[in-house]
């Protein structure tokens, strides 16, 4: 598999006339990728060093709008700048975008210092935290998205209406139909293999027209990075074929909403499965039982992470393989954290609550705070559910809502300790301006079912 690029590798290229533009790009709240393409020549010499960006990418919705009320960003402090440092461990080529590479960068403020509330840095620093505990934290997601035969043009044109999903019909691991989409998913599959990630397999998933790729395992931040890569080299290969994907939650009340779930696991530092050792029954390690407690314990007040929109929700329902319970069960899809891989060296805890809108560096910052909370307190894991989760009652449950959700992630003392104030605060506001938004705009929902009967 073509790995990533060297610096070496990268001059060379550019003195061949092979390599033209260079991407740096940082990640901003939504998880997007935000940043500058360089001229190659430039970049070699100069660019690679550091770049700039306004502050306010860490300070906007979705829209770009700037937002009030964020204390790291807003007019009374001019929106200064933050630096862009190039990972240059992250480069790669883009063999979608002719003659191009991207690498991913860290916010760092003035003086050079992490920004706190950007999503790599909180990331980086639960990282940092696990293994100083002894621990590497090895995680992989997976995407689910749709894949529409419209293209982004003619959904603008028309309103996002009239979507027509690139199958009639239910398609989960389904052949013939899947064969019908290679145009895409092909080149999507190889693109993203040359890219340097470590591609696995591309399936028909729960319903017409929805895909899932799945690429491999590896370290948490790693990761992260391969899930943002894949989500926004998905949405650029569809648009080269005329094609749309969604990685929203859930696009149609009455379809299957779309995951990211998040497999977990811990390694010693020789590389050793720590979550298999001195196994019980299940195969699981007292380390494990340990981690899973504090995710539990803390599964609520983590979700804004997990779901971080109003829309998030709505994927929630009942019988369509999203959790609607934040308990654990071996091998159980219809519980919100599923231990999988068992009485092997590759046991794992599977959290199935994330959709596939999340932001990844924060969900899994999430997901290690709590595991590593359980483990630093010693947290007893409380007893297995069996059965249909879905008809349990009087168990713990997935926040019903953003608001909830908010209100939770900004009572946590645990994320306050873990992630800081400001940074806790500056999500809170997030996902408040979020619901602030929802509630004033009228929706077509609500004109259908009031206009003329109300």
């Amino acid at each position: 598999m073509p790995g990533n690029m060297t610096f070496h590798q990268l001059q060379d290229a550019v003195d061949r006339g092979t390599i033209d533009t260079v991407v740096v790009a940082a990640i901003d709240m939504q998880g997007r990728l935000v940043g500058k393409r360089f001229e190659a020549h430039f970049f070699v010499k100069d660019g690679h060093h550091e770049t700039h960006s306004c502050n306010y990418l860490l300070a906007v919705d979705m829209e770009m709008n700037t937002v009030p009320g964020y204390k790291s960003s807003n007019w009374q402090s001019g929106y200064g700048d933050y630096v862009m440092k190039p990972d240059m461990t992250t480069m790669r080529p883009l063999p979608w975008l002719p003659g191009t590479v991207l690498v991913l960068a860290d916010l760092l403020d003035h003086h050079h210092h992490p920004v706190p509330h950007a999503p790599r840095n909180i990331l980086k620093a639960q990282v940092a935290r696990a293994r100083a505990l002894g621990f590497e934290p090895m995680m992989a997601t997976e995407l689910e998205f749709y894949l529409f035969e419209n293209s982004y043009e003619s959904l603008r044109d028309t309103g996002f209406r009239d979507l027509k999903a690139i199958s009639a019909y239910n398609e989960d691991y389904h052949i013939f139909q899947t064969t019908k989409e290679e145009d895409v998913m092909r080149a999507i599959r190889n693109g993203l293999y040359g890219a340097g990630i470590p591609i696995e397999n591309s399936k028909g998933e729960a319903d017409a027209g929805q895909e899932e790729v799945n690429y491999k395992y590896s370290d948490a931040l790693d990761t992260a990075d391969n899930h943002s890569i894949v989500k926004h080299g998905i949405k650029e290969i569809a648009w080269t074929k005329g094609r749309s994907v969604t990685f929203m939650a859930k696009y149609d009340h009455r379809k299957a909403g779309s995951s990211a779930h998040v497999h977990q696991s811990l390694w010693t530092k020789d590389g050793k499965a720590a979550f298999a050792d001195e196994a019980d029954e299940h195969g699981m390690s007292p380390l494990m039982k340990h981690y899973m407690a504090g995710q539990l314990a803390y599964a609520r007040e983590i979700t804004a992470f997990l779901a971080p929109y109003v829309n998030s929700y709505k994927r929630f329902t009942i019988g369509m393989f999203a959790p609607t319970k934040a308990v654990w069960s071996a091998d159980n899809r219809t519980a919100g954290f599923r231990v999988c891989g068992l009485q092997s060296n590759a046991i794992r805890v599977e959290c199935r609550i994330p959709g596939s809108d999340v932001n990844p560096y924060l969900t899994c910052a999430a997901l290690l705070a709590a595991g590593l909370e359980g483990i630093e307190q010693k947290m007893e894991l409380e007893p297995e559910m069996k059965g249909d989760m879905y008809q349990a009652g009087g168990i713990r449950e997935i926040p019903h809502n953003l608001r909830e959700a908010a209100d939770l992630l900004n009572g946590s003392t645990m994320l306050r300790r873990a992630f800081g104030d400001d940074v806790v605060d500056h999500y809170v506001h997030n996902a408040r301006w979020e619901i602030s938004e929802t509630d004033r705009v009228v929706t077509d929902f609500e004109l259908q079912r009031l206009l003329e009967r109300a």
